[in-house]
């Protein structure tokens, strides 16, 4: 998992059918690393909006959240991030 901001909607006049209903989102990787800076696409199903920092997973976990293995789709948003927590 990986942790993102979300930075732009997506919009998409033809796509896959397989693919309709689905919110499409930019975001950027704001989690560290050597990712930080690179955007990517996610799909959002938890109504996440321009400015949110989220927590997005990839690959089959991301298939998975879809409920469909079969899905062309490789980031999914699984959580908007409320607040920064430090530990000591």
């Amino acid at each position: 998992m990986i942790t993102a901001k979300i930075i732009d909607n997506i919009w998409a006049t033809r796509k896959a059918d397989c693919l309709n209903g689905l919110k499409f989102m930019q975001a950027e990787i704001i989690g560290g690393g050597i990712d930080t800076g690179k955007k990517i696409i996610v799909v959002d199903t938890i109504s996440a909006g321009i400015g949110d920092r989220v927590v997005v997973t990839t690959g089959s976990s991301a298939r998975r959240m879809l409920g469909n293995d079969n899905i062309p789709v490789d980031a999914v948003v699984v959580g908007i991030i409320d607040e920064d927590c430090e530990f000591e």
